[in-house]
């Protein structure tokens, strides 16, 4: 029973669209629900007045049918679907959604009303219009069948793809099998019943050809990444890649490596700085001024400390602020000063006659003493001091710590600090000539040196 007449409709319909108030507004002034509200203004804008006269229609199962494809193909809402067929029961194409998933279209033929007939009855039922004889043409027949065997192997083939699990929910899914059965039926049955748009199939298609595509790509990642043990991330493998003639840009690589599940294992570096007492022993020459034209302009020092089953190792490098460098390290068991010292006498047999660098260092107390201030003085160096507890004055230095542990003792498990102190020397090898650095152009610390300068 139409529990609004006509007029009430077109009297809210109108009051809508001379503006000034919107749908919840309007439904509560009169106590209504704002979907039908909508409801009633959609169709209006579809169908005119009339759209708002009383209406009682019998729809047959070909007319179902057909709104169930034009809502599926098209992608429209049941809101949409029933403004553009002038469905006045909002609830209508909904359940003929659900008789059609689980009787198929012999489901969607309306029943008789009044009550059945008995068993004794003897009398065959008069026809209703609704049963009236089939005038559908021999061409609409064969395509109402190429679209029920469509209907049939679509969901063979998700179960058989899906080996009993649950198959075709994304559109992945969805494009694989109907790419797989779009050779032996429609493509058009075939998306309305996997529901997906025409263009989503292709822009899928084409995602799964590409991946095809990349295979020997992918082959290529996982070795330069497993080569350097996962130190490298997406960046340095692309520079690798171009560096070994390979054309790649480095969004693909980092898509690649996304799908592979390849992520550098570096830990993430962290700001760390220290503000206390400002002293120094030596001026700050270097100023962070971290960038040298020519080896052996600017050096930088420090030691750091291995832990090893509570066992220590110490280590003393001199890096070359031209190229990244390692120019020369000593290491010892103990902190002393033939630590550093051992460390200084190799980097100064590295230097030509007319090399005079700066060494820049913090304010340690192996840096202060005599000696050490004396055999820089002999040769000519420069001594540089950073501010006390400020570790940002010798930054470089400092990242060469925690690219060292995260890239080579995190990575690795040591069972005692021999085998720690035989393998640094291999560590620090690799990364002289073999680990490319991007602000070096690709190349490696000695490849950087190395290299013939430009004419």
């Amino acid at each position: 029973m139409t529990k609004y007449d006509e007029r009430f409709r077109r009297e809210l319909v109108g009051q809508y669209l001379g503006g000034g108030i919107g749908y919840g507004s309007l439904a509560a002034r009169y106590g209504l629900d704002p979907s039908m509200l909508r409801r009633w203004v959609a169709a209006y804008r579809v169908h005119g007045g009339q759209a708002l006269d009383k209406k009682f229609s019998h729809y047959d199962a070909r007319f179902r049918l057909q709104v169930l494809e034009h809502m599926w193909r098209e992608g429209l809402s049941l809101r949409e679907v029933t403004a553009r067929y002038d469905i006045r029961d909002a609830g209508s194409v909904a359940r003929w959604a659900r008789l059609y998933d689980e009787g198929g279209i012999d489901a969607l033929a309306p029943r008789r009303r009044g009550r059945r007939p008995k068993m004794t009855d003897t009398q065959p039922p008069k026809p209703t219009e609704d049963e009236a004889p089939d005038t559908r043409t021999r061409d609409e027949l064969l395509k109402e069948n190429e679209y029920l065997r469509a209907e049939v192997a679509y969901p063979k083939k998700a179960r058989c793809a899906a080996q009993g699990e649950k198959a075709g929910s994304s559109a992945k899914e969805k494009t694989q099998i109907v790419n797989t059965l779009r050779t032996r039926h429609p493509l058009a049955a075939l998306l309305t019943i996997a529901q997906l748009a025409r263009s989503t199939f292709y822009y899928q298609l084409r995602v799964l050809e590409a991946g095809e595509r990349h295979v020997e790509l992918k082959t290529q990642i996982r070795a330069v990444y497993d080569h350097h043990k996962g130190r490298y991330g997406y960046r340095r493998i692309t520079a690798a890649m171009r560096n070994a003639g390979q054309t790649v840009n480095h969004k693909t690589v980092q898509r690649l490596m996304g799908e592979l599940r390849l992520k550098s294992l570096v830990r993430p570096k962290r700001y760390r700085s220290w503000r206390g007492e400002v002293g120094r022993v030596a001026p700050n020459l270097l100023a962070r001024q971290f960038e040298a034209h020519a080896p052996n302009q600017k050096w930088v020092t420090d030691v750091t400390e291995f832990n090893v089953n509570g066992e220590k190792l110490y280590l003393s490098p001199v890096m070359d602020l031209y190229n990244g460098e390692i120019v020369a390290c000593q290491m010892a068991r103990r902190p002393s000063f033939d630590l550093v010292s051992g460390m200084l006498k190799k980097a100064l047999a590295r230097l030509r006659s007319h090399d005079r660098p700066l060494l820049h260092s913090d304010q340690g107390w192996q840096y202060q003493m005599p000696a050490w201030r004396q055999a820089l003085a002999v040769h000519g160096i420069t001594q540089s001091m950073s501010r006390r507890a400020n570790c940002l004055d010798n930054a470089a230095m400092e990242s060469f710590f925690g690219t060292l542990k995260s890239e080579f003792f995190r990575l690795n498990r040591f069972s005692s600090v021999e085998q720690l102190q035989a393998s640094l020397p291999q560590y620090i090898h690799y990364y002289n000539h073999e680990r490319i650095k991007l602000k070096l152009n690709g190349l490696s610390p000695v490849q950087y040196r190395t290299q013939p300068l430009a004419a």
